[in-house]
């Protein structure tokens, strides 16, 4: 024991904590308890910040950006299946005009076309080989648009998106081949009908032009592509609630005079092209009014999950 007060004071005091590298390099703690200024990581294994669009918001400068990034690889692929489509345009040509060229030869007539002016072909060839280009480097224009939307997605809506991109080709797909392969031999061998090679009368002879003849086809083929996206948008439609399956089926007797004034618009002024495109139109009709029932039945069923597990 001493009488000394000072001695006394210094060991009525606590032990002070001992001043580690850590604590020295750390620096004053922040309001959650770790060191200010750093930022504390989420558990191993919680994917909510991942899942969350808004974990990695990007500026506006930023998002132009990306989007100025995947503008210029869509523009790089069409420029490149440009260039190899051009290179092969007369076979793209052949290959487009076969159907007819098959009709004219079975009925024992020149299978020729013609054209009227000094650069016709020359842009035509032009024509194909942009028309081509777009077809085939539409995958990746689609892939683009998807690594530019997907990161503002949550994980269920990529989920949900990824089908339609590989329906949207592959419809698209399904009307031109539709086109080239059932509906241009029946109508050109309706229109080719309309000669009149005897000898009585006026002499009538078809000499289809190679500019005209090309415009006709791209515009059935994209009219018929177009339309078999039918499912795609409806269906989109519905998984945002936006259209059911029984307001469809209600609208169905209006939608069957629509789809038949749409068929008029797109496609030449015959019947077998109208109705060529008309019939797998309302097939297509009735598959989206499936769909949207399906589509109900798994909201239905997700919600009364939901439901039942609240209740416990």
């Amino acid at each position: 024991m001493t009488d000394d007060p000072e001695v006394g004071k210094k060991e009525a005091q606590p032990d002070a904590p001992e001043e580690t590298p850590e604590n020295a390099d750390n620096g004053p703690a922040g309001d959650d308890g770790g060191p200010a200024g750093e930022q504390v990581e989420s558990p191993a294994g919680d994917s909510t910040a991942k899942d969350d669009p808004d974990h990695n918001r990007m500026t506006m400068m930023e998002h132009l950006t990306e989007l100025r990034r995947r503008l210029m690889w869509c523009v790089v692929a069409l420029l490149a299946a440009f260039g190899v489509c051009v290179y092969f345009a007369d076979h793209i040509f052949d290959f487009l005009s076969r159907p007819l060229m098959d009709i004219l030869r079975a009925r024992n007539e020149d299978a020729t076309l013609i054209y009227t002016k000094l650069y016709e072909v020359f842009f035509t060839e032009i024509k194909i080989g942009f028309y081509a280009a777009a077809f085939l480097a539409f995958p990746i224009f689609a892939i683009q648009l998807w690594k530019f939307v997907a990161p503002g997605l949550y994980t269920k809506e990529k989920a949900a998106f990824r089908p339609f991109l590989v329906a949207t080709p592959v419809l698209f797909f399904a009307g031109g081949a539709m086109v080239y392969y059932a509906i241009m031999p029946l109508a050109w061998e309706f229109f080719a009908a309309f000669q009149n090679t005897g000898e009585t009368g006026a002499r009538i002879e078809l000499l289809p032009k190679v500019e005209e003849y090309l415009s006709l086809v791209i515009k059935l083929i994209f009219a018929f592509g177009i339309a078999f996206q039918l499912p795609v948008v409806l269906t989109l439609l519905a998984k945002v609630d936006l259209v059911t399956s029984k307001g469809l089926a209600r609208f169905r007797k209006y939608a069957v005079v629509l789809v038949f004034v749409f068929a008029a618009i797109l496609t030449p002024p015959d019947v077998i092209s109208q109705i060529g495109l008309a019939i797998p139109i309302l097939l297509l009709y009735e598959v989206s009014i499936f769909l949207a029932k399906m589509i109900e039945k798994k909201r239905a069923e997700e919600d009364a999950a939901l439901q039942a597990e609240l209740a416990e």
